[in-house]
């Protein structure tokens, strides 16, 4: 039986962190799914289709990846895509507690789906997309934390 997870994210935009989190998570499952959440209410940087292309951009030569968008409960998702685990990464002590509140609310939801966490390497701990939009928006140099496929979307936001 091939093992599925889903990686939930905004990705806005993917980073370097992320696709760690991905190649790890490759190590565990046959197969991931990368979740963009389309949630307007959290006012992306960049809209749905844009974080996919860019998602999509990075991953081109790997076939275990699927990417898709999503605006509902993640237990439904998994549900639909058959997926046993709910992949997620780490950076720091202060994102356990939020984390592990997720995966208290969807083991209730539905206690056959698993939450995975990976515990980021040392070079991403500080990375998050928040970060590279603010200092990309400041003209600051984000290439060595992002992949080359974001690359060419964040100088289109202009430099202030």
């Amino acid at each position: 039986m091939m093992k599925t997870a889903i990686y939930p994210g905004t990705f806005d935009p993917i980073t370097m962190g992320h696709v760690d989190v991905v190649q790890r998570g490759l190590k565990l499952f046959d197969k991931v799914i990368i979740a963009v959440a389309d949630n307007p209410k959290k006012s992306p940087m960049f809209d749905v289709q844009t974080r996919l292309d860019m998602v999509n951009a990075t991953f081109t030569n790997e076939n275990r990846i699927q990417t898709l968008s999503f605006d509902g409960l993640l237990v439904n998702l998994a549900q639909t895509h058959q997926a046993t685990a709910i992949l997620r990464g780490l950076r720091a002590a202060s994102d356990f507690e939020y984390e592990f509140q997720l995966a208290a609310m969807n083991r209730k939801l539905d206690a056959d789906i698993e939450s995975v966490f990976v515990m980021a390497r040392e070079e991403y701990t500080f990375v998050s997309s928040s970060f590279i939009r603010e200092i990309s928006s400041m003209g600051g140099d984000v290439n060595a934390l992002v992949p080359a496929a974001v690359r060419v979307y964040l100088p289109q936001k202009g430099k202030k």
